[in-house]
């Protein structure tokens, strides 16, 4: 059922609200766990380049999984921040380069790191559901992000507590393939993996 506009960010407002007080509650540590969970279970192809992000406050530490990923061979690619509207860019990070500050929080490679274009990405998110779909922050970077990478892998990454019934969902909402959590993964069949 398609929603109008309006009713639609009002609905992902609320979940986000909700998503926010739910994830507060978590420990960033359990990312040990989610790592362990992804490399056993839904493990990137041999030399795929990784794109995964630096967390941010309450968000899943995925830092392990970039180190272990980094270790088994695959370069690791990190979000550069656009101007809203654009898609992210990507450039390559390894284990002790240093981040620049970015906008919103965030903390990305400095101009002097290489371009990567990722063809396997770990997606944070707010909450997510059992179809793939997925809440973000809403300015829609990895919706448009992943609209531009069609062939790529899209593996959300969250605390087992984001699961939601159902997300609200737009037509320009990137569904995932699988979503990583400190339980285990779970499978959406939203795409390859």
């Amino acid at each position: 059922m398609m929603l109008c506009p309006e009713l639609l960010a009002g609905l992902k407002a609320e979940a986000r609200k909700a998503a926010l007080a739910r994830r507060a509650a978590c420990d960033p540590a359990l990312g040990s766990a989610l790592t362990t969970h992804l490399l056993r279970d839904a493990p990137p192809p041999h030399g795929a380049i990784v794109a995964g992000f630096w967390p941010m406050g309450a968000e899943i530490d995925i830092r392990p999984a970039l180190h272990a990923l980094h270790a088994l061979g695959h370069r690791i690619a990190l979000p550069v921040t656009p101007r809203r509207g654009n898609p992210l860019a990507f450039r390559q990070w390894q284990p002790g380069d240093t981040l620049a500050r970015g906008p919103l929080g965030t903390s990305q490679p400095g101009p002097e790191a290489a371009p990567l274009t990722p063809d396997w990405l770990l997606v944070p998110l707010l909450a997510f559901d059992r179809a793939g779909h997925r809440l973000g922050y809403g300015g829609g970077y990895y919706d448009r992000t992943l609209a531009s990478l069609p062939g790529a892998t899209a593996i959300g990454v969250a605390y087992a507590c984001q699961e939601v019934d159902e997300v609200p969902v737009g037509v320009d909402d990137a569904p995932l393939a699988a979503i990583a959590t400190e339980s285990g993964v779970i499978f959406c069949g939203a795409a390859k993996v």
